[in-house]
């Protein structure tokens, strides 16, 4: 079929300066889905028309589809050769790309301390990795990409002698093994080799956990694959004719960006559910409400003489012919489509803001927190100022207001009331703040420091981290000595109390518990009781320091000097 494609294009002898923009590339190409996707499609137009200004010329468009041609050529070759055959088989696994059989460009395994290399192989299914001995290859290693096994592919740094220096890696984690292994893509400059097997590793990963999440059996678990499959051609050619090392290949694989785009958990649902409906009214060969629709990406898998799972040779025996395209009306899957790229420009927008505001330097950070935090600062030390009775006049007034509250049960009103209050300030904020430019903050940048003086505020910094972590140790050590009676006298008050304690929350109703509390707090610097409270205070602090800290001893982990 694609085929047909390149020599009609090329018979109407089509003008080179003749270009569509993008929201005619995204409603024609995927009707087939060799050329595009439904989900994909505006990501591999902006691919194809980095050149060009945002419309996309014939002659390139034409070098692209000369590309994939190419690209299914070579990947029905590594299929039908004799290479894992025998591991094949059983599932009938197809091969979609090979690496590391050329020297310029190795593969690297790392597996605890030792490493191989040797020849990486991906198919519909798992990652293989074959390493490579004097003058063949060992036995496979086959990593599962299909089972729920827990699997973790992420991007990994490795260096000599485990050190993480390099980004050119990809981590492999499953429940199924002891260790991760990591296998390293070698080349001078950049990570695009990494980048390119990451991608293509998790779309496959990411299509098989979409067909176990949502239970998807027989000739639609084969479709599901085969627009996986189609996605990898894609990028393969895209690869082929784009001269720029920074294509994002996760962006061209449908699986990848649903798991990136916001709402693309509902596409997979979507596509889930369209599915199902298929497969519902696969008896007549029809779809829900009729209509013209495109084909299928199994179908269109098959017309390029690719044969995956259980599905049949002809296509239409299968009973799967269309796919998500309608002509003349916007699918379900368009429409989620639409909607979580609408929600990904919002995020894009607002991510732009965050990166816009971020600065450089622990104290210019701490300068904007401050700021920020000016209103809480102002709201706290108003507290304290009621709480130390600084105007009597005012604690006693706040004292009684709240003490009524507390006794009447109104606190949850009080609560409610305080979030109605911020929502009517955030809408009459918004209205009359309309059409106006936001308000800047301005902050106080402090003086630059040098490199000394910024080792010293780092090392003050530390100083004061450990000095906290310190004192947390001591209470929880004081807290220890108290539990196990290393201080008998200290123990009995200790336990006193919390007898005590038991009883009031036991007995006492929760109304006039936070009543009680409330009281004990806010009248304990009141003029009647200010000076009981110093004395208690006082003898507190000293109870305190009387406690000894419990016993520690560091024992320095003994060193194998036998370690191999």
């Amino acid at each position: 079929m694609l085929k047909v494609i390149v020599i009609i294009l090329s018979c109407l002898q089509l003008d080179d300066d003749l270009s569509v923009g993008v929201e005619a590339f995204s409603r024609i190409a995927p009707a087939v889905p060799i050329i595009a996707n439904v989900i994909i499609c505006e990501n591999l137009f902006q691919v194809l028309t980095i050149s060009t200004g945002g419309r996309l010329h014939f002659s390139v468009y034409d070098k692209y589809l000369n590309g994939l041609e190419r690209v299914i050529k070579k990947m029905k070759s590594q299929s039908e050769s004799s290479l894992l055959s025998a591991v094949r088989s059983s599932r009938g696994e197809k091969i979609l790309e090979v690496d590391g059989t050329v020297t310029t460009q190795p593969v690297l395994e790392h597996v605890g301390i030792s490493t191989w290399p040797g020849r990486l192989i991906l198919t519909d299914h798992a990652l293989y990795f074959e390493a490579l001995r004097v003058v063949s290859y060992d036995k496979p290693k086959r990593y599962d990409l299909s089972d729920d096994l827990k699997q973790i592919v992420k991007p990994e740094l490795t260096g000599p002698w485990g050190t993480r220096l390099f980004d050119k890696a990809v981590l492999y984690k499953s429940i199924s093994l002891s260790e991760p292994v990591v296998i390293e893509f070698p080349e001078l400059r950049g990570h695009t080799r990494r980048d390119y097997w990451l991608a293509i590793i998790q779309e496959i990963l990411y299509v098989h956990r979409f067909i176990n999440k949502f239970h998807i059996t027989g000739i639609e678990k084969d479709d599901a694959l085969s627009k996986a499959v189609l996605g990898i051609l894609r990028v393969q050619a895209v690869q082929e004719i784009s001269s720029s090392n920074s294509v994002c290949f996760k962006s061209l694989l449908m699986f990848n960006l649903c798991d990136q785009l916001p709402g693309g958990d509902l596409i997979l649902e979507t596509l889930a559910n369209m599915s199902s409906s298929r497969e519902l009214d696969r008896g007549n060969y029809a779809v829900a409400g009729g209509g013209m629709h495109s084909i299928s990406a199994l179908a269109m898998v098959s017309n390029l003489g690719f044969v995956f799972g259980s599905s049949s040779s002809n296509p239409s025996e299968a009973g799967l012919l269309v796919g998500e395209v309608a002509v003349g009306e916007m699918s379900l899957l368009e429409k989620a489509v639409k909607e979580s790229r609408d929600n990904y420009k919002k995020v894009v927008l607002a991510q732009e803001t965050v990166d816009g505001v971020k600065v450089d330097g622990i104290d210019t950070n701490l300068a904007v927190m401050k700021e920020l935090l000016l209103p809480v600062t102002e709201v706290g030390k108003w507290l304290l100022s009621l709480v130390y009775w600084d105007d009597p006049l005012k604690s006693l007034l706040f004292c009684l207001f709240f003490t009524f509250i507390i006794f009447r049960g109104w606190l949850g009103y009080a609560f409610a009331f305080m979030l109605l209050f911020f929502a009517i300030f955030m809408v009459l904020t918004r209205f009359c703040n309309q059409g106006r430019p936001v308000d800047e903050i301005k902050i106080i940048a402090p003086p630059p420091m040098n490199t000394m003086e910024q080792l010293l505020a780092v090392q003050n910094a530390v100083s004061q981290v450990e000095q906290h972590i310190q004192d947390g140790n001591i209470v929880l050590l004081k807290f220890r000595a108290l539990l196990l009676s290393i201080f008998p006298q200290a123990s009995e008050k200790f336990a006193v109390t919390l007898l005590f304690t038991a009883l009031i929350l036991a007995f006492l109703p929760t109304k006039y518990m936070l009543l009680l509390i409330f009281l004990e707090t806010f009248t304990r610097y009141s003029p009647p009781r200010k000076a009981s409270t110093e004395r208690w205070m006082r003898r507190l602090r000293e109870w305190w320091f009387s406690i000894p800290a419990a016993p520690v001893v560091l024992e320095r982990e003994k060193e194998d000097k036998k370690r191999k």
